[in-house]
């Protein structure tokens, strides 16, 4: 059980290293068009039972949107989603050594899945984000943002079998 316990830490930092990236890929013109009161607009939306939006750019704010969207990102969206990365492993019989440099950035490719399927198209933004905000690449973004947060949870899962 503790390896969960580390693979959650690992998915906060992840998430610390996917805001990172997002920031600087952001500099070159590289965005997703996704913000922090997006998320959270969503996520107070599913409390009322509202998954999807025609655009959630044009919902109304919410109150406290922007402190429940940066709780969803490292709590959920982080510290949740990266326990699966220790019971993927385990159910396929892999070791935890190939964490940071191979299984690490692949899980983090794995779960760009979660944008392009779940969230972009529940913002209304379709699959792949396509129908986002002018501008924005929300695939190309979304792909290079998860890679640094696999890593930060192969980094800590590693860590944590060695202690």
């Amino acid at each position: 059980m503790q390896i969960y316990a580390w693979a959650f830490a690992g998915g906060i930092a992840g998430a610390v290293l996917m805001d990172l990236t997002e920031t600087y890929a952001a500099r070159v013109g590289i965005h997703s068009g996704v913000n922090v009161a997006l998320i959270g607009r969503w996520a107070l939306g599913l409390r009322r039972g509202r998954l999807r939006h025609a655009d959630i750019a044009a919902s109304p704010a919410l109150p406290g949107e922007v402190t429940v969207g940066w709780l969803f990102h490292f709590l959920v969206g982080g510290g949740m989603v990266a326990l699966a990365y220790p019971a993927l492993l385990d159910l396929l019989g892999l070791s935890s050594a190939l964490s940071v440099w191979l299984g690490g950035p692949l899980f983090g490719l794995a779960t760009s899945v979660l944008p392009w399927f779940l969230l972009l198209p529940c913002f209304g933004w379709g699959l792949f984000g396509r129908h986002g905000p002018s501008g924005a690449n929300a695939l190309l973004a979304s792909t290079l943002s998860h890679l640094p947060y696999g890593m930060g949870v192969g980094a800590l899962v590693t860590l944590g079998t060695l202690t």
